[in-house]
């Protein structure tokens, strides 16, 4: 990562510090510090820590990880060694970035270990703690045009994948197998899958269903809902097939919950609510009369990480801006039948949202001799 990118990032969330009140974020190796520095360390139950106060910054840093480190970065260390101990390297570190202020208000990295968090507050009694998420969560959320860059490279992989699984797809196959060639697609290209959800038939209606050995069988709706991970950013995108013949009731379904995509599209813009963008697709399934039916949330955000900020929920009041990107994703889920979910992911721009797949949502018909077709849905 560019030196001149670093130094945005990490005045940003600065900014966000002195906005929130915040004097000291506490981050673990991860996320968060992949995000401000390029890399994050090497992860184990040595304490390793990323000390961010408004002034400075520091390390808390085993020695045996410290030339790897120097080697990526010019913020200081305290180190310690196996023999030592951590205790007096955390010590330097807190003095370093703490603030002499009563009470600290301290951004705990909510990824991080356990003990590692413990092992700071124990060592600042009575400061009062928030969730990093809250602040360098927020700063995540605008997107910078490099970041689009990549998420927009890996909107084009995820289509490919899932163009893959569908030309693959038959009666016979199993899930397994469909999602087995889903991550071949994926790693053929540089990405590691996170999660490739094949869920046919009654399974479908089970948002989350774990991919199995259930076999594809003519008449099935099958949900395809995959995602991996390359250069250090995200894909996800979900989409419809059948086989052969749709069941009965599909295509009343697909409609409504294309419907629903396309109100929350229309709904979201830089100054709206995130609840505003939910309300818009729910309020479509409701009036339909499925509103019981679609049983989770219209959308999540996208980028390092496969689920982060914003979140697009009923309760959500998060002030949508230009650079956040974030899912749109309703669904109906019928028990016993089948489930349609069509996701978008969005980067959102000054005059709406940027839709980053190239593949339509249209339903995927899967004839009898294997090969694909698209209707009109």
């Amino acid at each position: 990562m560019q030196d001149i990118t670093i130094k945005q990032r990490l005045a940003r969330l600065r900014h966000r510090m002195t906005d929130d009140g915040v004097d000291l974020l506490v981050l673990g190796p991860g996320t968060y510090v992949e995000w401000l520095l390029g890399f994050h360390p090497y992860p184990d139950e040595r304490l390793s820590l990323l000390l961010v106060g408004r002034q400075q910054a520091m390390f808390v840093m085993p020695a045996l990880n410290a030339a790897d480190t120097q080697a990526r970065s010019d913020l200081p260390l305290a180190t310690w060694t196996d023999a030592q101990g951590p205790a007096q390297a955390l010590q330097t570190a807190l003095a370093a970035t703490c603030p002499p202020v009563t009470p600290l208000r301290v951004g705990l990295d909510e990824a991080m270990r356990t003990d590692f968090a413990l092992a700071v507050l124990d060592r600042l009694p009575g400061a009062n703690v928030v969730m990093a998420r809250d602040v360098a969560g927020a700063a995540r959320m605008l997107k910078d045009e490099e970041e689009y860059r990549l998420l927009k490279e890996n909107a084009a992989i995820a289509d490919r994948a899932m163009l893959h699984a569908l030309a693959t797809m038959r009666p016979g196959i199993t899930e397994a197998e469909v999602a087995e060639g889903i991550a071949g697609a994926f790693a053929a290209e540089g990405a590691k899958v996170k999660f490739a959800v094949v869920a046919t038939g009654p399974n479908g209606a089970l948002p989350h269903h774990h991919t199995g050995a259930a076999v594809l069988s003519p008449g099935d709706a099958v949900v395809i809902d995959i995602g991996a991970r390359r250069d250090g950013y995200c894909s996800d995108i979900t989409r419809m097939a059948v086989l052969e013949h749709e069941p009965g009731g599909y295509a009343e379904i697909h409609a409504i919950v294309e419907a629903a995509v396309q109100a929350a599209l229309k709904a979201a813009r830089p100054g709206a609510t995130a609840s505003s963008v939910d309300r818009a697709a729910r309020r479509v399934i409701e009036q339909a009369g499925y509103g019981p039916y679609f049983v989770h949330r219209t959308g999540h955000g996208l980028g390092m990480e496969g689920h982060e900020a914003p979140f697009i929920t009923e309760t959500s009041e998060t002030i949508l801006e230009a650079g956040m990107v974030f899912s749109i994703e309703p669904g109906i889920y019928l028990p016993g039948r089948f489930g349609i979910r069509l996701e978008e992911i969005v980067f959102l721009r000054d005059d709406g949202p940027e839709i980053l797949s190239g593949l339509p949502r249209t339903l995927s018909v899967i004839p009898p001799h294997g090969q694909d077709q698209t209707d009109d849905r």
